[in-house]
C-alpha cells in the first residue's frame, strides 16, 4: 500500500501515466474484494491529494512570477491538450466542483490541469478535498466502466 500511496503522490505533480493503473496493484490483503479494492481507492486519492497539494504549494509559489501568470492567461491554453484544456475550462467555469469532476475522467493526465488551477486558486482545503473526490471518483468510474465491459463481454 505504501508503493501505491508514493506512486499516486507522485503522479499528481511530476510521474506522467494513467493513476488508475493501482487497480491492478498485485497485492493481497486477505480481505474481501471490495474491502481490498476500496482500500487501494482511499490510500491512491489520499497520495494523490496530498501531491496535489504539493503540486498547488508550487502553484501558489509560481504564481508570484508575473511573467508565467501572464503566459497562462495569454495562451488560452493552447499549449494543453483538447482533454487538458476542457478540463481547466470546467475547473474555472465550475471551480472547485469543476476541478473534481475533471480529475474524475479517467485515462487522461491531469498534472498539468492540477498545476493550472494551482496558479489560479488559493484555498489548499478546498483543493486537497477536491483532489480527493476527483481521485475516488476517477478511481470509482474505472472501476464501474471496466466491470461494466466484462458483463457486456
Amino acid at each position: 500500500m505504501g508503493i501505491i500511496f508514493v506512486y499516486s503522490f507522485l503522479i499528481a505533480f511530476a510521474l506522467p501515466g494513467p493513476s488508475e493503473v493501482v487497480l491492478v496493484a498485485p497485492i493481497d490483503l486477505g480481505l474481501p474484494a471490495w474491502a481490498h479494492l476500496g482500500g487501494i481507492m482511499l490510500v491512491s486519492a489520499t497520495g494523490k491529494a496530498i501531491g496535489s497539494l504539493f503540486a498547488f504549494h508550487i502553484g501558489q509559489e509560481v504564481k508570484q512570477s508575473g511573467p508565467v501568470v501572464r503566459w497562462l492567461r495569454r495562451s488560452r491554453w493552447d499549449v494543453m491538450e483538447w482533454s487538458e484544456k476542457r478540463s481547466v475550462e470546467l475547473a474555472q467555469r465550475y471551480g472547485y466542483g469543476g476541478l473534481a469532476m475533471a480529475l474524475s475522467v479517467p485515462f487522461f493526465p491531469d498534472t498539468i490541469s492540477i498545476y493550472a488551477f494551482a496558479v489560479l486558486e488559493r484555498d489548499y482545503a478546498r483543493f486537497a478535498v477536491a483532489t480527493f473526490l476527483g481521485s475516488l471518483g476517477r478511481l470509482v468510474v474505472t472501476v464501474a466502466f471496466v466491470g461494466g465491459l466484462f458483463t457486456v463481454f
